[in-house]
């Protein structure tokens, strides 16, 4: 399986050319996604209102994420990020 859209130079220019970085977005943002569509809405409440919860429904967490992450929606902050690595 290979992702065609959004295209993999995209995903990388919003996460600095950093393909481990970009993996550590989009499965923190796909488990938030999961944890909505299942109803463990715990931490997910907080980042999505439920309009946008029931938008979700039918799609995979994987690919919703990544589309986020490409139009610019999911942030980090970079030395948080640093710090959890080290």
């Amino acid at each position: 399986m290979s992702i065609v859209e959004p295209r993999i130079d995209k995903l990388l220019d919003k996460t600095e050319e950093d393909k481990y970085l970009l993996c550590a977005l989009s499965s923190k943002r796909s488990r938030d996604i999961n944890d909505m569509m299942r109803g463990q809405r715990d931490r997910a409440v907080a980042l999505q209102s439920v309009s946008e919860i029931a938008e979700f429904a039918g799609r995979k967490p994987l690919s919703l994420a990544m589309e986020e992450i490409a139009r610019g929606e999911v942030s980090y902050d970079k030395a948080a990020f640093e710090a959890d690595e080290a």
